[in-house]
Order: structure tokens, then sequence, then C-alpha cells
């Protein structure tokens, strides 16, 4: 089988989506029972066998953290039949989605959307509850068209469910347990970044964007104090400086990112619109304990075994959260933590994604679906003037 992702969620700062999809790409080249490519937008064309990745020329995004807008449906159309897929998997809810699926439905073959993103959620935030309706719609209209729908947690399921996606199921994302791993603490690290040695450490990893929550987190430490160190890591918005908040530039390298991990004493997560919490799940590898939202993708990774989750929206209960974590045996969360994060293990989780293709591809074959079947969309709908892109 032939499995091409394409999505416009891949650029030099991604986050979650593009280190899932090279995790699934490392992991299928080693399986050897399965071919897989990329499609993703670039600077330039070109196709790189070394990497199995096509990429195609797209303008960059205005302050769009280096990502890129698909534009020229007929030649990403093109582009993508070349490749004769037997499976297309889409990792976004703009342009390229309608554009797989009018491929799909041309070739007769299966299209899977995994809805990385809670674009309701998101649109709500910035523009209100009158645009969220308009965007529940369209992810409604949108998904129901796939012929399997993943999303990573249970939350995220039912509220597709809730949109009349009603083939929705849950895939769970992973972690590179020997890549992230509590081996990677270095003790240097704090004189490195001159440091208190004493200081209670934290960690956030993750764009400056508005839906992470960040002025709240900025505000929980101010009232935490200067016994409390923040460590924020990753790019977008500035942000305004704080004595006990130092911030560091996107990690692209893994081995990096957990050797920064591993070095702290907790990660703090305070976006409340996620809908898996992947830095998470990478932070608990490493044998760190976490301090999350009650709220999204992340409540279904953190308990009171592996941290602590405070209410989301509020600056008193994330400073008592963080405070609380450090009355707590830490020693004990940090081997829980690792613990549940081996249970994410690449290998198990992957494992059960190829078997949600090699099903579909069954079904397809005997005429059957998991989901009823939808007509082929027409492109002048969506495809030269995108929504929400």
């Amino acid at each position: 089988m032939h499995i091409v992702d394409v999505t416009m969620f891949y650029a030099g700062e991604s986050g979650g989506v593009k280190r899932y999809l090279g995790a699934k790409q490392l992991w299928l080249r080693s399986l050897a029972r399965h071919r897989h490519t990329l499609l993703v937008p670039g600077a330039r064309d070109h196709v790189n066998d070394a990497l199995d990745t096509v990429t195609i020329r797209s303008p960059r995004l205005p302050f769009g953290n280096g990502y890129r807008l698909p534009v020229g449906q007929r030649n990403w159309a093109h582009h993508l039949r070349a490749l004769r897929p037997d499976l297309i998997e889409v990792g976004d809810p703009y342009r390229l989605a309608w554009i797989a699926q009018r491929v799909g439905w041309e070739s007769d073959i299966p299209v899977v959307g995994f809805y990385h993103s809670d674009l309701p959620r998101l649109v709500a935030m910035r523009f209100g509850p009158l645009a969220a309706r308009v965007a529940e719609r369209y992810v409604g209209d949108l998904y129901a068209r796939f012929d399997l729908v993943l999303a990573p947690s249970r939350t995220m399921v039912e509220r597709l469910w809730a949109l009349g996606v009603s083939q929705a199921r849950q895939q769970r994302l992973g972690v590179d347990t020997a890549c992230f791993s509590p081996v990677r603490r270095d003790p240097d690290l704090r004189a490195e970044l001159g440091l208190p040695t004493g200081c209670r450490l934290l960690i956030y990893v993750g764009r400056f964007s508005r839906e992470k929550n960040l002025p709240l987190l900025m505000a929980a430490m101010r009232r935490l104090g200067k016994g409390y160190r923040l460590l924020l890591v990753g790019s977008g918005n500035n942000l305004p400086e704080q004595d006990n908040v130092h911030c560091l530039p996107y990690e692209p390298t893994p081995a990096r990112l957990a050797r920064l991990l591993a070095s702290c004493d907790a990660l703090v997560h305070p976006g409340d619109k996620e809908t898996f919490g992947l830095i998470v799940l990478e932070a608990m590898a490493c044998a760190l304990p976490v301090v999350g939202m009650d709220a999204g993708g992340v409540a279904e990774l953190v308990d009171a075994e592996v941290g602590l989750l405070a209410r989301p929206g509020s600056t008193e209960a994330l400073a008592e959260a963080i405070a609380g974590l450090f009355e707590r045996d830490r020693e004990a969360l940090r081997a829980r933590a690792r613990a549940r994060a081996e249970a994410y293990a690449w290998d198990s989780v992957l494992a059960q994604l190829v078997e949600h293709y090699e099903g579909l591809t069954l079904h397809r074959g005997s005429g059957e679906g998991i989901g009823p079947a939808a007509p082929a969309l027409s492109m002048g709908t969506y495809g030269d003037t995108p929504r929400n892109d």
C-alpha cells in the first residue's frame, strides 16, 4: 500500500503534526511493507527521494510561523494523482482537504482526515460564537465526506460525532521513548543558562500564540515569585520581559529538546484547546510531571498520578497547581509519568494506525465503508476561495 500524507501544517518550526508525520515515515520505512510519501508546501518544487517527500512551491503565509499557503488546485491535484496513492491522509481542514477528497473520489481510493486542530474553538476565541457556529458547520460538512476521520483524543471524537461525523475514531499519537528519556537530564543546564541551582524550574514548549494562553502562565509566574523560573521554548508572538521567565528559541532537534525537558522539574501547559498535547507525552517520557488545564486532550493524559490539572482561565488555580506539585513526592510522579509515556511508544500507536488503514482498504475493496458514502464535491465551491485559511 502506498500511503500519501498531504498537509499545510509542515514547516521549519512546526509542532506536533510534523513530529507525528516524521515518526510515521520512519516507522513505515523500517516496516518495509508499505510505502509512504509526504506531499507538502515548500519554498520550491522538489522531490526528495531520500526523505520520501515532495514539496510544491507555495507562498509564505504572513505572520504564519513559516507555514505556506497551497495555491493552484490543479497543480496540487496533478501531483497527488502522479504519486498513485492507495490511500491519502489529510492533516489540515483547509484547501488541501478538498483537493484530496476530489482526487480520492475520482481515483476510487480512500481518503482519511486526521483532526489535528479543533477549528471551531480556535475560531470562537478569535472571532466569537457566531463565527464558531459557521466553523462548526464547515467542519461537519468537510469531515463527513472523508471515508474515515481520526482524532487523537476521546474529547475530539465526541465533538466530531456531535457535528455529524459518525465515522470519527480515536487514534492516539505517540512518543519516541528512546529519544525522550530521563537519561537526557543534564545537571549543568541551569548553570549554562545562568539560573540559580536551587530554583524550581518549569518549562513550556510550543508556539507563542494566542490559543496557548501564555499571558495566563506568565501571570501565574508573577504570582509564584522568584523562587520559580520558567523556560519558554518556541517561537511566535513577542512576549513581555519578566524576571523569572526566560525565552529560548524553537528547538528543531528532538535530542536537544529532550535534554531541555529532562533537565527541568515540571512541564506547564496552559493551553485549554489542545486536541492531544504531544509535548505533554514527550515531557512525561522524560520523567517530568505535568501541570495542565482540565480541558481538551491534555486532561486525558494528565491526572493526579502524573501531575495536576488546573481550572481553565484562572491564574490563581494555575499558580496553586504549580506550587502544589512541589509539595508532592516528585520522584514517584516522575516514575509514573515515564511509565505512562511508555504505553504510548510509537511502535504500538502506529501499528494501530496501519490497522485502520488496512481495514479501510479492505472495506473499500468489498464495496463497504465505515461511514456513509458522499458524492465528490465540486472544487469550485471551496477550491479557489479557501475558507478559514
